[in-house]
């Protein structure tokens, strides 16, 4: 039942719209495995041809940091989580190996994986989380005319964790690593070649590199050699509905499943919860709420990012998806719960410290009496790009207790998308009265309720919104495979779980503050500068 009263839409299902390919002997293909690649670990999930979750496993892994402002994970890892829940998952499902369809992935961007001709990665994986690059960036932008030409070229500055700056540090740091490898692999590229064997790079994990043709969907040779990079260390791309190739052997006994079973490329997390979200028409958008937050939105035009607000390439090939991403969401809860939630979390009577803290926001007015929230732990993309910002608590007094302060983060984040969805509107006229809600933070409903009061805009949120990766993933593959009839089908696969409509009081209360939370970045920005231009000036080295 949605907060509106009515009831959720029904499920209603597809037939294929074209025969399922041909398999090898002993294959019926009834389930996709899919698995979900994230930052702490791999999350396996069986999808039937109609995108229901039929079962699903977790196996974790760890990040290393082994300086500051780095952060590193062993490929290795990564495969070994993949095989385990692989196994697991047929295992506790009871699916034979025969009646899997296909293997697909969607995996974190950002990350570097150079390996050698054998596919041998040389060094550990430099993930999106790493920041070390920062002086390259400051080099590529200074080759563009400065920061803010650049800004104006792509939509955003430069930054440590982006792909290139990433790329030629490797080139000036560890030259040997650099002169040896054969291919610069991602993660996604790096799990298809240990199920296949083929170096490859789908085209959404390519347009996130910066060194992608998105008009002609291919490598830009003259960025390449702009920036001093040898063109014979990119992989051959693939579209994410594509083959990848088929297990081999090797890779069969690994996981448990049949050898020459098809591997489909996949896409990026960003572009796989995206058609998980089932916003997958011209200009339909949605949120995603996990340790870090986005606004993403479909359109078939290649626009000039702006404003912090990148344009990248949709897991539809005919597709582009513009991405507004803030760097803390989630983790901004998740501070809140282990700084002033400690003793309820410890406490073995409290089975879930998140919907303990749910039902104390639904005590607190809106506007959490005047107290405003920044959410920007660890800097931000956007709405406003910037290194130094940090978050804060502003208009604080003796009269607000935990749970105004709770209730204030909750708005925060709020605050923080619509502000993102203000400037789509702005710069690139998108406004659409819906979204989709996905992520294990669309799992509350107070979130959510608030997000839509905030906002004025309709949610709704997904059935099983934080496995909503692995299912768009899998949906993926489905398309690739024929099963579904192209991207558009999707929309009436992926069912609405709730819907939240705004209140127009609670809208008016939030606006006023709404206000004063824009202007309040532009009040601190240089303050943040100021105090934190030392404590960062190793990310600028």
């Amino acid at each position: 039942m949605g907060l509106d009263g009515h009831d959720s839409p029904p499920p209603r299902q597809l037939r294929p719209g074209r025969a399922l390919p041909r398999l090898e002997e002993g294959m019926s293909g009834q389930y996709i495995v899919s698995h979900d690649v994230g930052t702490g670990g791999t999350k396996a999930v069986l999808v039937d041809a109609a995108g229901r979750t039929r079962h699903s496993c977790f196996e974790g892994y760890e990040v290393h940091y082994p300086r500051p402002h780095w952060a590193e994970q062993d490929p290795e890892d990564w495969w070994r989580a993949v095989t385990t829940s692989t196994r697991r998952l047929l295992e506790e499902s009871g699916t034979a190996p025969g009646d899997v369809l296909c293997v697909t992935f969607s995996t974190q961007l950002l990350g570097v994986v150079p390996v050698d001709g054998q596919g041998q990665p040389l060094r550990p994986a430099i993930i999106w989380l790493d920041a070390r690059a920062g002086r390259q960036a400051q080099q590529i932008m200074r080759k563009v005319l400065g920061p803010r030409v650049f800004a104006q070229i792509v939509g955003a500055e430069a930054t440590g964790k982006d792909v290139l700056p990433k790329l030629l540090w490797l080139k000036e740091n560890e030259g040997q690593v650099f002169s040896r490898t054969a291919k610069f692999l991602d993660v996604n590229g790096y799990l298809l070649y240990r199920c296949t064997e083929d170096l490859l790079c789908d085209w959404s994990a390519a347009s996130a590199t910066g060194l992608f043709d998105l008009k002609k969907k291919r490598w830009s040779d003259f960025l390449i050699r702009f920036f001093g990079l040898p063109r014979e260390k990119f992989p051959e791309l693939r579209r994410s509905t594509d083959e990848a190739g088929r297990l081999s052997k090797r890779s069969a006994e690994k996981l448990g499943l049949l050898e020459g079973t098809p591997v489909i490329c996949g896409a990026g997390d960003v572009l796989a919860a995206a058609v998980g979200s089932g916003a997958v028409g011209e200009g339909e958008g949605h949120i995603y709420l996990g340790t870090s937050g986005w606004v993403g939105v479909v359109m078939e035009r290649a626009y000039t990012g702006k404003s912090g607000i990148a344009t990248i390439q949709s897991a539809d090939p005919s597709k582009c998806f513009l991405l507004a991403e803030m760097e803390t969401a989630g983790a901004c809860l998740q501070w809140i719960a282990d700084q002033f939630y400690r003793r309820e979390q410890e406490d073995p009577e409290v089975a879930n410290v998140f919907r303990l803290m749910d039902e104390a926001v639904l005590g607190i007015e809106p506007g959490s009496d005047g107290l405003i929230f920044t959410p920007w732990m660890y800097g931000e993309r956007c709405p406003v790009s910037d290194i130094y910002v940090r978050s804060s608590f502003i208009n604080l007094s003796a009269d607000h207790r935990r749970e105004h302060m709770l209730r204030a983060v909750y708005e925060g984040v709020a605050y923080n998308l619509r502000w993102m969805l203000d400037l789509l509107r702005d710069k690139f006229r998108y406004d659409q009265d819906t979204l989709r809600a996905i992520g294990g933070g669309a799992r509350g409903d107070p979130w959510l309720q608030i997000i839509s009061d905030v906002t004025g805009k309709r949610v709704e949120r997904v059935a099983a919104p934080q496995e909503a990766g692995a299912v768009g993933a899998a949906l993926i593959a489905a398309v690739g495979l024929g099963i579904y009839d192209g991207f558009p089908a999707l929309k009436d696969v992926v069912q609405v779980d709730t819907i939240f409509e705004p209140d127009g009081a609670k809208s008016t209360v939030y606006e006023r503050l709404y206000q004063c939370y824009r202007e309040a970045y532009g009040c601190l920005k240089a303050l943040y500068r100021r105090i934190n231009t030392q404590r960062f000036a190793a990310v600028e080295k």
